[in-house]
């Protein structure tokens, strides 16, 4: 029996998922965890950003070092706490938000709700604390 065609295409972030993710769970399922781990680190980046702080001055803040919060800006970071996020969200006048969704929806949130150019220091920052498998998550957002 032959094996049906696929279909060609241009996209990048196609081909890397054909390659790399269709039909291998265990990587699927690693992909949406660094999408969740990616998710809190983006927030908090952007949200320290809005804030005009740098990562030493919010640090200083909530009563912990830059190191701290560079580690929970990193996307690769999998520790956030609860507690932690309730002392920055404290410092900034916001509250931390928990919500359950259908395990078969994705994770598909924007970027911040203010405009970003690709050149933004967000982005920058971003870039710099990427993994690979980050990078699949990275160029969708780019992408929309």
């Amino acid at each position: 029996m032959a094996k049906a065609k696929r279909k060609a295409t241009a996209d990048a972030v196609e081909i890397l998922h054909r390659r790399y993710y269709a039909g291998k769970p265990r990587r699927l399922a690693a992909l949406e965890q660094a999408r969740s781990n990616d998710h809190v680190a983006r927030k908090l980046t952007a949200l320290r950003l809005a804030n005009g702080l740098s990562q030493r001055q919010l640090a200083q803040l909530i009563g912990t070092t830059a190191s701290v919060i560079c580690r929970l800006e990193d996307a690769n970071y999998e520790g956030h706490s609860l507690a932690m996020l309730n002392r920055i969200a404290a410092a900034l006048n916001q509250r931390v938000e928990i919500r359950f969704v259908p395990a078969e929806r994705r994770l598909r949130s924007k970027l911040p709700t203010s405009p970003i150019s690709k050149d933004s220091q967000f982005v920058k920052v971003y870039a710099q604390r990427s993994s690979h498998a980050d990078h699949l998550f990275y160029l969708q957002k780019l992408k929309s």
